[in-house]
């Protein structure tokens, strides 16, 4: 069990890490919490203008989430931990995403984050989803909408290929919910017709 812990914790730790705060201190952007929609998230850090700025952090965000899963997925078994271990790399990756102990808990929507964790978990399933989200996103131009499309498709998926007593599957529920959550802002303003699309 202390394995198991120390495991999560450190998933927690690493999904603290806010890769749109990092990007732009190193392209010397401003603090992506001071502009836009004040999200630490790719979408915020392209209304600096810089593509490459915010490739990078979806990418490091999304990175990270796979990298918990993965990492704790192969020492699991090697360090007699817990089987549910990955399933709780994944949340903890997540919820470290959007409270990160070292941005005073003011952290991401978890979009990027959450396709890493599913991407580690199945990755045949976070294939589809990215299409998915490609479709929507470049079909209405609104990463919202997209981001709200996929989180309804990820729990099914989920089910569907690890089964109801799969704990991904468990944990991928609170990851829609919470993805829900982050996005209340955003599915006000989609059924007001006032969300801002990409690029604007």
């Amino acid at each position: 069990m202390a394995a198991t812990l120390l495991m999560v914790a450190g998933a927690y730790l690493l999904g603290s890490v806010s890769f749109a705060v990092v990007v732009s201190w190193l392209f010397e952007l401003p603090d992506p919490h001071t502009y836009g929609s004040r999200n630490p998230g790719a979408t915020n850090v392209l209304r600096t203008g810089r593509k490459l700025a915010a490739a990078l952090t979806l990418a490091g965000d999304a990175l990270k989430g796979f990298a918990a899963v993965a990492i704790v997925g192969w020492l699991a078994p090697r360090v007699g931990a817990a089987s549910w271990a990955p399933a709780a790399a994944g949340a903890a990756v997540f919820i470290g995403h959007l409270f990160p102990v070292f941005h005073h808990f003011a952290g991401g929507k978890g979009v990027s984050t959450a396709a890493g964790i599913v991407f580690a978990w199945h990755w045949p399933l976070g294939v589809a989803l990215s299409v998915v989200w490609l479709l929507v996103a470049f079909g209405f131009r609104m990463s919202s909408l997209a981001a709200l499309t996929t989180a309804v498709l990820l729990p099914l998926g989920m089910f569907y290929v690890a089964g109801p007593a799969s704990a991904q599957a468990w944990v991928s529920v609170a990851i829609a919910l919470l993805l829900f959550w982050r996005h209340r802002t955003n599915i006000r303003q989609l059924l007001a017709g006032s969300e801002r699309q990409i690029g604007r």
